[in-house]
């Protein structure tokens, strides 16, 4: 998964106007701790990133 394709995905999820603040101030355990922001920064794939994002979220299966 590139990162044009998780943004697209975090939009999708939260709407464009929540996405990057909200990845940008929810921190995930599964992230280290860390934001997804942080995260990305990191080095964490977006793949990875986005696997963590949909389960806190509880995402429908269809965003996965």
């Amino acid at each position: 998964m590139r990162h044009t394709e998780f943004w697209a995905r975090m939009d999708e999820a939260l709407g464009e106007a929540s996405s990057r603040s909200w990845a940008e101030l929810f921190v995930i355990g599964e992230l280290g701790s860390r934001t997804v922001t942080e995260a990305l920064a990191a080095g964490v794939p977006p793949k990875q990133v986005w696997a963590a994002v949909w389960q806190v979220l509880e995402l429908p299966d269809r965003l996965r």
